[in-house]
């Protein structure tokens, strides 16, 4: 199974607020502990962090705040001590204003790199496109001492690469395989679709007031990705047998064969199916909540579409998201058995579990009084959104502190000491306030915490007798239709049931046939007449049939 690290808010070596490489390979026994395979870092590249390192300003480096490249390489060969390998981030759609290939596209536009990105001519009073950035506004913006205009899908300072042209593909690979050589274990690839645009560029129906579509109508138009990505997967990832995993929001009908089949560009793809739900093209003031049989239906339409494909990468959480128990349980009954509920049903699914720093813990999403205190550039741009939608700055604020992307980068609440224990200087965002009762030193000892029963749900996939039905077995949903049930079997060479009860009521289930064994139960005891169970509250079982 695979842990993701976001490493400005891991741990801090040296004191100085931010976290870091040397405070990861501290920290290396800890996910050994928990029965961690796989790492993956987000971006510690050298980068204006304009976007949180996803900016890459040197693909080549490590950014002097996280350590050196010599840190880089004693955290590859640690890991491989411990049988871990270690993932980076490849983000490749886009690069830095601060590359040296943009800045040489500046000083000649016409030239070599002025052909690594998209350009034109800038008109005035006019737009190229009418697209509108992720991140709010045009994705165009001047081409600074020129008279052109540069395409970026995200922030400004992360103008896109043209990837329609060979040579910076060329340039791409010869990085990927640099990293490779050195040993990582391979990539997690970021915001990949985006890399084929629509050609030739046009305008689409505007969505909003302000005159722009969201950049999405333009995606949904391209063709021909596939030439890219499997140039890609042949030219880097199957030389060196690397893992790769995938950010695909969306794939078009039919291709996930493409992506994640026997000969996929990727290994494997994250499911975002819960993730996404409930967004409106109108902002995050205007999503929609997602309930219980929500959750357990989006799990399910996907795993049915991946079932005789690949394998999915399962998350409730990552770096881009709220944290997955404040947002797949009701505000109300969070608490220790809801989250271990949620483990479960999300764990045992098929395909590749995905646990992100923290989520171990049942950390939770921090609070937030002010915008002032919110970092992150698209929770600055929805809080600005719903007050021009005649939100008051409270509700404005509400809607964004329970989206926002800092919820999940607050820093790694590792024990009740000062800042959590994550620095002893002072943290570059603020610490969630309720770390003196939710952190890695009270849970490590403790059979009951959710830390315990993680590392058992992963010893479980391990486990020689379970691992082929658990690994590779079918999925199939039981009790579809029982509100506020989640229940699926596992099948293959035994027959596995996963149920949760999804509600604080009691809830009673009749099993087709008596269980054999309990594998896994978040309560100290089973509530049961024959083959009928009564659920308490939250309560989550693993039997084996």
């Amino acid at each position: 199974m695979a842990y993701q690290i976001y490493p400005k808010s891991f741990y801090d070596s040296n004191k100085d607020g931010i976290g870091d490489i040397p405070g990861i390979i501290e920290k290396l026994d800890y996910l050994h502990d928990l029965g961690v395979d796989i790492i993956w870092l987000s971006p510690c590249y050298p980068s204006p962090l304009a976007d949180q390192g996803y900016d890459i300003s040197d693909y080549y480096n490590i950014d002097p705040r996280f350590g050196t490249m010599e840190d880089m390489e004693r955290l590859i060969a640690e890991a491989k001590k411990r049988n871990m390998y270690i993932l980076m981030d490849l983000v490749v759609n886009h690069c830095s204003d601060e590359h040296e290939w943009f800045r040489k596209a500046c000083e000649d536009p016409e030239g070599r790199y002025g052909h690594f990105f998209y350009l034109r001519d800038k008109e005035e009073g006019k737009l190229p496109t009418n697209w509108r950035s992720y991140f709010g506004g045009p994705v165009w913006a001047d081409l600074p001492g020129t008279d052109k205009q540069y395409l970026h899908v995200f922030h400004k300072k992360q103008p896109d690469l043209n990837w329609e042209n060979p040579e910076l593909r060329e340039e791409i690979y010869k990085n990927i395989n640099w990293w490779l050589e050195k040993g990582l274990g391979g990539f997690r690839i970021d915001a990949i679709i985006n890399i084929k645009k629509a050609l030739p560029f046009r305008d689409y129906t505007p969505d909003r007031e302000d005159g722009l579509c969201n950049v999405n109508t333009m995606l949904k138009e391209t063709t021909g990705i596939g030439a890219f990505l499997g140039e890609m997967r042949d030219r880097t990832f199957l030389k060196y047998d690397a893992f790769s995993v995938g950010e695909v929001f969306n794939e078009k009908p039919g291709e996930l064969p493409d992506f994640i089949g026997e000969n996929g560009y990727f290994s494997s793809m994250f499911d975002f199916n819960a993730a996404i739900f409930g967004q409106s093209e109108k902002g995050w003031y205007d999503a929609k909540p997602i309930t219980p049989e929500d959750y357990k239906n989006c799990c399910f339409e996907a795993q049915e579409k991946a079932a005789d494909i690949g394998f999915l990468s399962n998350i409730i959480e990552n770096h881009d998201e709220p944290r997955g128990v404040s947002r797949y349980i009701p505000e109300s009954d969070c608490c220790p058995e809801s989250k271990k509920m949620l483990a479960a049903l999300y764990f045992m699914l098929r395909g590749i579990p995905f646990i992100y720093q923290g989520q171990e813990l049942g950390m939770e999403n921090t609070q937030f009084s002010s915008i002032a205190e919110i970092d992150d550039i698209s929770s600055l741009d929805e809080y600005q959104v719903a007050l021009d939608a005649g939100l008051s700055p409270e509700e404005a604020l509400k809607v964004v502190a329970g989206r926002s992307r800092d919820n999940a980068r607050t820093p790694m609440q590792w024990s009740d000491a000062p800042n959590a224990g994550f620095t002893e200087g002072t943290p570059w965002l603020s610490v969630n306030p309720n770390y003196p009762s939710i952190n890695a030193a009270a849970q490590q000892n403790d059979p009951d915490s959710l830390f315990s029963f993680y590392k058992q749900l992963i010893r479980l996939r391990k486990n020689p007798v379970y691992q082929q039905t658990i690994v590779y077995g079918i999925l199939e949903p039981a009790f579809r239709k029982r509100k506020n049930l989640m229940a699926y079997y596992r099948r293959s060479d035994k027959t596995l049931l996963v149920i949760g009860n999804y509600q604080r009521q009691e809830q009673s289930v009749t099993l087709p046939a008596a269980y054999k064994k309990v594998l896994l139960n978040n309560y100290a005891d089973i509530a049961q007449d024959g083959t009928s169970i009564l659920l308490h509250k939250y309560q989550v079982l693993i039997l084996e049939l």
